[in-house]
């Protein structure tokens, strides 16, 4: 059993890479009994050597690959009719099964939903009252004999217009188990066994110990996913790429580029530009946590808001599905939104930010970003990464420079505490930057990566802002959503009384429209490999590659005393 499981994984390895392996932290053993359980959780260390550039080498003359005429630049959604979105369960037994994670590693989330969605004139929500929350859970290999009570919830995206037809969800449901160990192989079922209603046996892997030698092995991210024949590549090869973790930097099911009827289209605008109100089809949404299942039964995935969750309805809500949906670690992480939260993975703390709500210095998140970043023990998580939808530092035409204004409030506290990397979505293509501040190569600034290629049906962003004839019009770049314009002509800089640079700007490292996903492996307290997968590509190979390498000796960030004492003064 062992040495079949080895050699499967070894298959897996991109064979333009020199590699030495060791196996020291395996724990796939033959009385385990399970080659897939092993496959996907208990992968070896694997060393990266040579032929891999590192951040010390840069800043990198700006790269720009052409663009790739093999893969499809217009994604095409999954019918409602493909087997990969079918409702398989019956009466009660839950369906769309998700773990995420909690603030550290010894808790978890599990989530999921029972009961059929409803969709018309006249719908009746369900009563969470009448469906128990139960997860049943151990150790592998162990009997399930602990047992987790969480609560439930229905949600409805109702339109005060006639013809709209509204939608109620089934009774989702969100339970957290504690106590749990570190690193350690754990199996669960969940739903309401007074109802013959539970689900099949799952299989997730906690996250290591808070630590600077911890780190879990691979981190998938990705952007503006959707749900489409691209998609599906993205996730396969994703799942072959075996990730411990997910990042999903907002735009998941996309449900709003439908009518209510059904109808969907590349460009919502475009298509139906008299609708009275924004519609959205959210069966999509049921449709997407089917699909997704196997993989994030098992996988945590921690997901941040874009702007297709904001899903207007009737009394002015929204993101009411995206909020419903997901568990999110924010009471855990002193936050009191489901747009903002933080969570540590082994030695890295993760902070997700939301693009789509207030991110002014005297408002809630503001405010709570400032507690959180000075309460980060950097001698135990070394590594900080920050995440939200919309990129600041993007040289494509799509969305050019719309975040301005999260970017003029926020950026210098980033920077003053030493963001590592930034990872962000939006733009339906990929980019990395070397490290930069305020428009200027900084050797202490973030790495800042944009992975909005997952494979929405919305068309790939193609054409750069530095292009002839392609800069946009400042006017045509506020935040619509947070009514903000900040963005204007650079005051300085070899881009001084311009909107756009006239060629691909010194903080773009590189950049290539192709739809894919992203591994992260953080090796230690200051080396990461990033490696980016083209969906066209075998899933081994590498569309970009670099090692991420922190400098502290050079870069020192706040220390957790010093973060107080800052933040302490300012509260006084």
């Amino acid at each position: 059993m062992k040495s079949l499981t080895f050699a499967f994984f070894f298959s897996f390895i991109p064979m333009h890479l020199s590699i030495s392996t060791h196996f020291a932290s395996c724990h796939c053993t033959p009385e385990m009994g399970w080659v897939i359980v092993c496959m996907l959780f208990s992968l070896s260390c694997v060393i990266v050597d040579g032929g891999v550039p590192t951040t010390l080498d840069g800043p990198f003359k700006p790269v720009t690959v052409p663009l790739d005429q093999s893969f499809r630049g217009n994604a095409v959604d999954l019918t409602d009719t493909d087997p990969l979105v079918q409702r398989t369960v019956e009466g009660f037994q839950p369906e769309q099964i998700s773990l995420s994670l909690s603030a550290s590693h010894d808790s978890v989330w599990i989530s999921w939903i029972t009961g059929e969605f409803q969709i018309g004139d006249n719908i009746e929500p369900l009563d969470p009252e009448t469906v128990a929350s139960i997860v049943q859970y151990g150790r592998f290999g162990r009997s399930m004999r602990h047992q987790a009570t969480g609560y439930s919830l229905v949600y409805s995206q109702l339109y005060p217009f006639e013809g709209l037809q509204n939608y109620t969800s089934g009774i989702i449901h969100h339970v957290r188990l504690t106590g749990l160990r570190p690193n350690t192989l754990y199996q669960y079922k969940c739903g309401d066994p007074s109802l013959s209603g539970m689900s099949d046996v799952h299989y997730f892997r906690t996250m290591p110990a808070s630590g600077p030698k911890s780190y879990p092995s691979r981190i998938a991210v990705v952007g503006d996913l959707g749900l489409t024949y691209n998609t599906t590549s993205t996730v396969n090869h994703m799942t072959s790429n075996h990730p411990d973790l997910i990042l999903l930097v907002g735009d998941v099911s996309c449900a709003n580029l439908y009518l209510t009827n059904g109808t969907g289209a590349d460009c919502y605008s475009c298509s139906f530009p008299n609708t009275p109100i924004h519609e959205t089809y959210q069966p999509r949404w049921d449709y997407w946590g089917r699909y997704m299942q196997p993989l994030i039964s098992s996988v945590p995935i921690m997901v941040i808001e874009g702007n297709h969750e904001i899903e207007e309805q009737a009394e002015n809500q929204t993101f009411v599905a995206y909020s419903s949906r997901f568990a999110f670690p924010s009471e855990e992480s002193g936050s009191s939104s489901t747009f903002y939260y933080s969570f540590n993975a082994g030695g890295i703390h993760f902070i997700m930010l939301g693009a789509y709500i207030s991110y002014d210095k005297s408002g809630d998140q503001y405010k709570w970003l400032e507690r959180d970043l000075a309460s980060v023990d950097r001698e135990v998580t070394p590594w900080l990464i920050a995440t939200w939808h919309a990129p600041w530092y993007s040289t494509y035409k799509a969305h050019y420079r719309e975040a301005e204004c999260m970017r003029v409030e926020m950026e210098d506290l980033l920077y003053k505490y030493g963001v590592d990397i930034v990872f962000n979505g939006h733009v339906h293509a990929y980019e990395r930057s070397n490290r930069v501040y305020n428009y200027t190569l900084d050797p202490c600034g973030p790495v800042y990566i944009t992975v909005g290629d997952g494979g929405n049906r919305e068309k790939m962003a193609i054409t750069h802002a530095d292009e002839p004839g392609q800069c946009p019009e400042p006017s045509t770049t506020p935040d619509d959503y947070m009514g903000g314009f900040c963005a204007f002509n650079f005051t300085s800089g070899p881009a001084e009384g311009n909107f756009c640079w006239d060629r691909q700007p010194d903080y773009s490292a590189f950049r290539e429209s192709s739809f894919g996903h992203g591994i992260l492996e953080v090796k230690n307290e200051t080396h990461a490999l990033w490696i980016w997968h083209r969906n066209q590509d075998f899933y081994g190979s590498a569309g970009d590659e670099i090692y991420i390498v922190r400098e502290p000796q050079n870069c020192p960030p706040i220390k957790p005393e010093e973060g107080a004492k800052i933040f302490n003064f300012k509260m006084h």
